[in-house]
Parts: structure tokens; sequence; C-alpha cells
């Protein structure tokens, strides 16, 4: 079901692309529609916490002026991490050589709950995002890619320019470290 789903993702990808080189501009809305959440999402779970919507439209802006070099060697969604990704490093590099500090922190989610049920999903989550901000860098982005974004350590490995085996390792180790924190 998952493999089917993805193929169907990469063709009606494929086809808004086509449309879009073939001068239909509705097929760039398209395209946006169907990839700004999961973008904005990658972007907050690599640490990003001010300007999303402006990294997002960033990553669609050098998307669409090379996005006739697109070549389909993974999905246009993969395609678009790897662009949104060393985008947040150019910024990150930019920003420490202005000389101020970077903090990542993915645990920056507040919401009011009502009901005891929803206090105790929130300790939990709470709790999940200190696990995960404990993690390496690399290990937080492959967990994330892996669990939150559903990806396969193939596209891991491309989005993070790695290697499959180096993606598997990685998302090993912060299983492991994740486990243990919330056993702790």
């Amino acid at each position: 079901m998952i493999q089917a789903e993805q193929t169907d993702d990469a063709s009606v990808d494929s086809a808004l692309i086509a449309q879009w080189i073939a001068g239909d501009e509705r097929a760039a809305t398209a395209i946006v529609e169907r990839h700004a959440g999961a973008l904005a999402r990658f972007a907050v779970r690599l640490g990003v916490e001010e300007d999303v919507d402006e990294l997002v439209q960033d990553t669609f802006i050098r998307a669409f002026s090379a996005l006739g070099s697109f070549r389909s060697d993974s999905s246009l969604r993969t395609w678009l991490f790897t662009i949104e990704r060393r985008l947040v490093i150019d910024r990150r590099r930019s920003t420490a050589r202005r000389g101020r500090e970077v903090e990542v922190d993915d645990g920056h989610a507040a919401t009011e709950y009502d009901a005891l049920d929803a206090l105790v999903a929130d300790e939990a989550a709470q709790r999940m995002a200190s696990a995960i901000g404990r993690l390496t860098r690399m290990q937080r982005e492959v967990f994330t890619l892996r669990v939150q974004e559903g990806r396969s350590y193939k596209e891991i490995a491309e989005i993070l320019d790695s290697s499959e085996g180096a993606a598997r390792v990685h998302y090993h180790n912060a299983m492991r470290a994740v486990k243990e924190f919330l056993d702790d």
C-alpha cells in the first residue's frame, strides 16, 4: 500500500512538473500545496524557530528555478528536503559568521490543554522532544526523516548526502538513545 502511494505521488508530481515546465502556473500552486506542510515540519525538526514560512518559500524559489533539471532520481519531496536542509545549513553558517550563537531546540511547542488526558499527552510529547533534543544533529535529522516523514533509508541518504548504511546506523543509534532516555 505504501509503495503504491509513493508511486502515485511520484506520478502526480511528475505530471505537475511537466505542466509547470509547459507554462501552467497552476501546477506550481499545486506543488506548493502538496509539499509546503512537510517542508515546514521538517524545518522545525531541523531546529528552525523563526521565519519557517520564509524558509519554505525560499526552498520553493530555489526548486522552481532548477525544476527543469530535476532528474526524478528521487522523489520530488526528497529533493525539496535536500534543498531546504542546505538552506538551513547556509543560514547557520551565515549566522555563525556574524558572531551570533545558534541554539537548536526541538521542544518549543506550546499548547493549552484542558483535560488530564491532554496533560499526560503533553508530558509525553515533552519527554519525547527532550529525548530528540539530546541526539546529535545527524541522528536528529535521520530520526525526523524516518519517523515523522516516513522517508526510506535511500531517500534519507540522498537528503543528507550520506550513504544508506550510515543512515541506518544513525537511525539505530538515535532509536536506542531515545529509548534509553524514555526508559529513565
